[in-house]
């Protein structure tokens, strides 16, 4: 249930959980779930439920066997606060990410709300990372309760980015990933939606880092932004490594 992993901004996935549902128009062509059900017709006993939620309680301690400091993507095939996963669960995924602190672990989601209702009760070390995906204006709302969440370094995706937003809030925010769609169903980015996020970045002082262009798969488009690749990450990653 983890691998290393090519997403540009880590280095390797960790899934103590599996599956999740639709919330918002960036869930539309989910790349999880396209996989899930590939995996589930391939036999996968890990999939068997294809992307209905599913804890796999086994895999909670996977990282205390990685002596090598990686940094972690939790959950890339699920959102770790999704309703159905109990809190006294998510409490579990923490201690351990607690104990294995020789990584960094970067958790992801677009439960916002949930996030900031269970953060006070979870520990936060400066190697967990917090952070929510947003795609439009609409659901910068999102941000507003990770400001209120007491993580180190508090970081946006914004992937896959759906259309312009002018208005990023951006207080206590210290990384800010972008990216277009990738997949047969991919819909467009715009140049200039990248670059006002960018201008907003580099006006805050909050790290930039451009993952894609997308296309039909995640390379198609290149990651090449005004003639440079954007790879800034948080100060802290020379901190802790």
């Amino acid at each position: 249930m983890a691998q290393i992993s090519a997403i540009e901004w880590t280095d390797a996935t960790w899934n103590p959980v599996t599956g999740c549902t639709k919330i918002s128009p960036g869930c539309k062509n989910c790349y999880a779930e396209r996989l899930a059900l590939r995996l589930k017709e391939m036999g996968n006993p890990r999939y068997k439920n294809g992307f209905r939620v599913t804890l796999h309680p086994d895999q909670l301690d996977l990282p205390l066997r990685w002596s090598k400091p990686k940094m972690i993507f939790v959950n890339s095939m699920s959102d770790l606060f999704h309703e159905s996963v109990p809190a006294d669960y998510i409490r579990k995924v923490f201690e351990m990410m607690v104990k294995a602190d020789r990584h960094i672990f970067q958790v992801l989601t677009k439960r916002a709300e949930r996030l900031a209702k269970l953060a006070p009760d979870l520990p936060w070390p400066s190697h967990i990372w917090q952070g929510v995906s947003i795609e439009n204006q609409a659901y910068t709302k999102r941000v507003v309760c990770l400001q209120k969440v007491p993580a180190a370094v508090r970081f946006l995706s914004v992937e896959p980015l759906l259309g312009p937003i002018p208005s990023l809030p951006l207080d206590g925010i210290h990384w800010v990933i972008v990216g277009g769609e990738s997949g047969p169903r991919h819909r467009p980015i715009k140049p200039e939606w990248v670059r006002e996020i960018r201008r907003q970045c580099l006006a805050a002082r909050v790290s930039f880092f451009f993952k894609q262009w997308g296309g039909r798969t995640p390379k198609s488009g290149g990651r090449v932004l005004d003639g440079q690749t954007w790879d800034q990450m948080p100060a802290t990653v020379v901190a802790l490594f």
